[in-house]
């Protein structure tokens, strides 16, 4: 499949510098592109492969000032990498429409089920009792979907992906290979002879419009009511969600991140990889979490940004990894002066006696 530097220009609504006629057939980065690639620059760390790239075309923002001959053709655009992910979306879609369709066999679907147009079932996939799947849901080989669970036209599960009974997908929800929506959360009652009795977990799991859920990442139902994902959540690998979390609007969460229980994100928080929340805490709008980090207490201002363990203020954290990394220097520096003032000291005594005498 090909394209004009002329056919992706306009789609973007970019400018074009160079050849309007020059031809695409993949997309390559920008260190490794060749002829009949298409790449793009908009991280500053690669401006210097664009002077010596044998792309066919690249995308670049058109705020950046070039300081020598470029040979590919450039189409400029406001944001760059935006504009790529767009072009790699729009070549999705085009490989989606003429993707697998139907229901492959073996597999099993209950016939209270409700399965909407242009639906594709892989084989082996479970599609228990009252299930409802919406419009162009792509469900592939070996998904387990319980009893009176919703899926909303236009999503995804992809292989061995598993979704218990009673959860519920919104539209265009992507659910990676291996993720489990919908285990019972973690809810154990301690006994007096030091035994734990569980505690039933009635709840489900909600997930709104635009969700996707990185491969193996676990979402514990409530114990009660819901564990909510809100629209434009994005979770990476290896996540675990745990009971009756709520995780705000356009929220983006790194790998190997946990959240405990009965915890609330906020719309728009930012959380590296590695990051323990404990539970029954809230984190504000907007707030910032460096990776490998501890937070054991809420935050209330808004686009805070955090770091360590317990975290705290991420400009202080950094002060004070400074300074201890300077520990060792400081503590030679600190005896050095016991000793100068021991000295001082010793002096002055010895001045002071000989006066009196």
């Amino acid at each position: 499949m090909q394209f004009t530097a002329l056919q992706i220009a306009t789609l973007l609504k970019g400018q074009i510098q160079g050849d309007p006629e020059a031809k695409v057939s993949h997309v390559a980065k920008i260190e490794e592109a060749g002829d009949g690639s298409l790449s793009f620059v908009a991280n500053p760390k690669y401006e210097e492969f664009l002077y010596t790239s044998k792309a066919s075309v690249i995308i670049i923002n058109d705020s950046l000032e070039l300081t020598g001959p470029v040979n590919p053709t450039l189409i400029k655009v406001k944001d760059a990498y935006s504009s790529f992910a767009f072009l790699l979306e729009k070549y999705n879609e085009i490989i989606s429409r003429s993707g697998k369709n139907g229901i492959e066999q073996p597999s099993f679907v209950s016939k209270t089920a409700s399965i909407g147009k242009d639906v594709y079932v892989g084989a082996f996939a479970y599609i228990g009792e009252n299930v409802m799947i919406g419009d162009r849901v792509q469900i592939y080989p070996g998904c387990y979907i319980g009893d009176n669970v919703v899926i909303n036209e236009d999503s995804k599960v992809f292989p061995g992906a598993k979704i218990y009974n009673g959860c519920s997908l919104g539209s265009r929800v992507i659910i990676h290979a291996g993720s489990i929506i919908g285990a019972d959360g973690f809810g154990f009652a301690p006994q007096k002879d030091g035994s734990y009795k569980k505690v039933p977990q009635i709840g489900n799991v909600i997930i709104e419009d635009d969700v996707e859920i990185g491969a193996n990442t676990t979402i514990d139902r409530a114990t009660m009511g819901a564990t909510t994902i809100r629209k434009g959540v994005k979770l990476d690998n290896l996540i675990q969600i745990a009971h009756n979390v709520e995780i705000g609007e356009n929220t983006v969460i790194a790998a190997q991140t946990g959240v405990s229980g009965s915890t609330k994100l906020g719309k728009n928080c930012v959380v590296g990889g590695q990051v323990g929340i404990v539970g029954h805490i809230q984190l504000a709008d907007g707030t910032k979490v460096n990776a490998q980090s501890g937070l054991s207490k809420s935050t209330t201002a808004p686009n805070t940004a955090l770091n360590g363990s317990p975290a705290f203020d991420y400009k202080s954290s950094l002060k004070s990894q400074a300074i201890f990394r300077n520990l060792p220097e400081l503590q030679q520096r600190l005896l050095k002066l016991e000793e100068t003032v021991q000295i001082l000291t010793d002096m002055l005594k010895e001045k002071n006696g000989i006066e009196e005498k």
